[in-house]
């Protein structure tokens, strides 16, 4: 049986070191090392790197092994410009769709990040932006753009995280947040669209300093 913990705490550990540059980009990951590093037996190694590969942190070559992805910095720039159009429908959608229930756990995940940025805690931040994101994804009733929002989402995780730590962006986001509940529950499928590209994107001097900050870790 599959020992679940053990391989979303590898996940984690090693999504975290790929972006905080201990695994460079372009380095093989060699599994017996990394059985050893968790101590753990292989099954759970390669289920976490399995679920990497799909998030798009790590490619895996026939008879080479498996790299950590190289994305240039245009690379990176596509994607979040992807994402913000993907989230951008979303919320739109959300905006038409969202049934009373949802909109309570859209409030509640809000409400989440409010205490997490108020404590200064980055991380639980960055676990409660993931929750409000799929209360969102849901709230558009279209299984199949919930499941590739998912997709982008996890795709670009490790990189939101790193945003955040760029100073006073937890804050900011929090406000882009409070537009974004703000249009939903009003019923404003154009203002719920622009808030959440308006989140999303990464461009100018947001991109400048995500950058930086993956330079510097």
């Amino acid at each position: 049986m599959t020992n679940i913990p053990n391989t979303l705490r590898i996940r984690n550990a090693l999504e975290n070191a790929i972006v905080q540059g201990v695994y460079a980009p372009g380095a093989r990951l060699d599994p017996e090392a990394l059985e050893r590093e968790f101590d753990v037996s292989r099954t759970p190694i390669r289920e976490a790197l399995h679920q990497l590969e799909a998030s798009g942190l790590v490619r895996v070559v026939p008879k080479r092994g498996t790299f950590v992805t190289e994305w240039s910095p245009e690379e990176l720039a596509e994607r979040f410009e992807v994402m913000a159009e993907i989230e951008a429908t979303c919320g739109r959608l959300a905006a038409r769709r969202i049934l009373d229930s949802e909109m309570t756990a859209l409030e509640a995940a809000h409400d989440a990040c409010r205490q997490r940025a108020e404590a200064g805690d980055v991380e639980g931040y960055y676990t409660r932006n993931s929750e409000f994101h799929h209360c969102i994804y849901r709230a558009t009733h279209n299984a199949f753009l919930e499941r590739e929002a998912s997709r982008l989402h996890a795709m670009l995780q490790p990189y939101r995280r790193m945003q955040l730590q760029v100073r006073n962006r937890m804050g900011r986001s929090y406000a882009e947040h409070d537009a974004v509940v703000m249009a939903i529950s009003a019923g404003d499928a154009d203002a719920a669209a622009r808030a959440l590209r308006d989140h999303v994107i990464v461009q100018g001097d947001r991109f400048h300093d995500l950058i930086a900050a993956l330079r510097q870790v």
